[in-house]
Order: C-alpha cells, then structure tokens, then sequence
C-alpha cells in the first residue's frame, strides 16, 4: 500500500484540449502530471506492476465552492500510471473517492494498494 499526497488536480474538463481532430492534455494538466511524476521520483514509490488496484481519493478542494469530484479522478490516475506507480489504469477493480473540507492551496491524497476481492 502507497499513501500519496498531491497537489490538486486539474478538472478533466480543462485538462484535455482540442484543435481541430487533434486532443492534446493542457499545459495545466501537464504540469500537474510532471509534479506527480516528480514526487513518485522524489518518494522512491515503488510500481504494482500489473497487479489488480483498489485506489481511493480524498480531494482536498481549494475552497467552500461545489464542484463534481469525479472531474478530478482521470486526470489523477492518469498522472499516476505514468509516472510508472502502475502500468495501465484498467488494473484499477475498485474506486472510491471522498471531498474533504477545503484546505489553504487545496490538493489530493491518494491510497494505492492491491485489491483483493472478498
């Protein structure tokens, strides 16, 4: 089991973009890719391969504002498969996302482990 503690993620509603037939992620949602790679680097997070994952989120909203917290969960999981903590996001079996109350500059925490079925 991995604990991750995030910046807050962009929305997936501006984190791809498009320009004619071509979608491409914003440069909000590659810098939050590039600082949750930075910190899987940083925290030495050892990868679950291809094993079966239960994930569960607790976003941490910048403010008291109402927002859909399933706009937050792509982008994060996204981030985290490549930043290698996994190898493709159809491994995950089970999700489970919370909002807690805001706090100052908001961000995400974020429980990987393996799923084991009942």
């Amino acid at each position: 089991m991995i604990t991750l503690r995030l910046p807050y993620p962009p929305s997936i509603n501006s984190y791809w973009l498009s320009r004619g037939n071509r979608r491409y992620i914003s440069k909000r949602g590659q810098l939050f890719k590039k600082a949750v790679a930075e910190y899987v680097l940083i925290n030495h997070i050892q990868s679950f391969g291809s094993k079966p994952l239960e994930i569960s989120i607790w976003i941490h909203p910048r403010s008291k504002v109402l927002m859909d917290i399933d706009n937050c969960v792509k982008p994060i999981i996204d981030a985290c498969q490549d930043a290698g903590i996994f190898d493709d996001d159809v491994q995950v079996q089970a999700l489970h996302v919370f909002r807690t109350d805001p706090v100052k500059g908001g961000g995400c925490s974020v429980i990987i482990e393996e799923f084991h079925p009942v």
